[in-house]
């Protein structure tokens, strides 16, 4: 990984951002305006409607009508979410494409920002940053002094496979479009992971910068969904992740120089991110089900696991002691603010 001097725009890029949607017509114009507020680059946003039952078209009607900058397709019968980003991706007419949830949103000059980096630097195809998660309106935009970094793509494959799990939270990614479209887009066999499949393909075929200092997107949280989604349905997570890896280097990976080594590691290191899921539900004392499925899960890829620390930290973590819990709070916080730092 080296660190790259932040350089101004010297041409006006064309950016699409593509906003598929299911019955969150109230999130819409949040979603659209944040698209819209950007400088230095041309928006084309394309609101692709999944069939909504709820009204929601007629806001996406509203809002395509109000700015000849956006578009909406209207889908005849419902394709689900993974089809919907494709069909959506594929309408796209930008040197750079973002899949935005309507219920998400882009910070000012968030695409300006990601931009610069990849004109600047023509070997990167994905950008990503820092997320602030939100409830109800979007909060006020962290400043802070821009700074890039840049990593050889086999090198953040290598990360992300230490890490052994999705770095990328998703709306703050930014792809050029010829390597979305050399990927393929998103793969309708991994209805919960197919965007980290999509980040490692990008990462075969090109580098991968991160734009530091101010955030670049906001992830809503829907009520207390952050336990439900992120530790609740952590076992389904980790499998995908998971199988995300096994596809990727029987495919893509492959060529990869010790590929066949990297898979073991990605399956030692997915098998430690369970456990440690696991370890913060037993000292919370929340969905221990899931905890246990999260241990089971970690014996069954990697059965090695069982004599690790991250397996006796799990078992200490049973015992929900006020320390581990603390141990366990910290953990967390730390590793978030470091993601959202220097991205991996």
């Amino acid at each position: 990984m080296r660190f790259a001097a932040p350089r101004a725009l010297t041409r006006r890029p064309t950016v699409s951002v593509v906003i598929p949607h299911y019955n969150y017509g109230r999130y819409l114009p949040t979603a659209v305006s944040s698209a819209l507020d950007q400088h230095g680059v041309d928006v084309e946003v394309i609101i692709v409607d999944d069939r909504s039952t709820d009204g929601s078209v007629e806001v996406a009607r509203g809002l395509a009508a109000a700015d000849e900058r956006v578009t909406l397709v209207e889908h005849e019968q419902n394709m689900r979410h993974i089809r919907t980003y494709n069909d959506g991706l594929s309408r796209a007419t930008g040197d750079y494409v973002v899949l935005l949830s309507a219920d998400d949103a882009l910070t000012t000059d968030s695409l300006t920002r990601a931009v610069a980096l990849m004109e600047a630097h023509p070997s990167v195809g994905l950008v990503y940053g820092g997320v602030d998660w939100f409830e109800g309106e979007p909060p006020a935009a962290r400043i802070g002094r821009v700074r890039w970094q840049v990593w050889p793509g086999e090198q953040w494959v290598r990360r992300v496979v230490r890490r052994g799990r999705n770095c990328i939270v998703n709306p703050e990614a930014v792809l050029r479009r010829s390597v979305y479209e050399r990927a393929g887009g998103y793969d309708v066999d991994f209805p919960h992971a197919a965007d980290m499949y999509l980040w490692l393909q990008a990462a075969t075929l090109a580098d991968v910068g991160f734009v530091g200092g101010p955030r670049q997107a906001y992830y809503r949280i829907h009520g207390a969904n952050m336990h439900s989604t992120q530790f609740g349905g952590a076992a389904d997570d980790m499998r995908q992740a998971h199988e995300v890896f096994e596809r990727f280097f029987e495919r893509d990976g492959s060529v990869l120089p010790q590929a066949d080594r990297l898979r073991q590691q990605a399956r030692r290191s997915v098998a430690r991110e369970a456990l440690l899921r696991a370890a913060f539900l037993e000292a919370t004392g929340e969905v221990r089900s899931a905890a246990v499925e999260l241990q089971d899960f970690a014996r069954g890829i990697s059965p090695d696991a069982v004599h690790s620390a991250a397996w006796r930290w799990t078992v200490l973590a049973g015992a929900r002691s006020r320390l581990v819990r603390r141990v366990e709070g910290l953990r967390w916080k730390v590793r978030y603010r470091r993601d959202q730092a220097v991205g991996l």
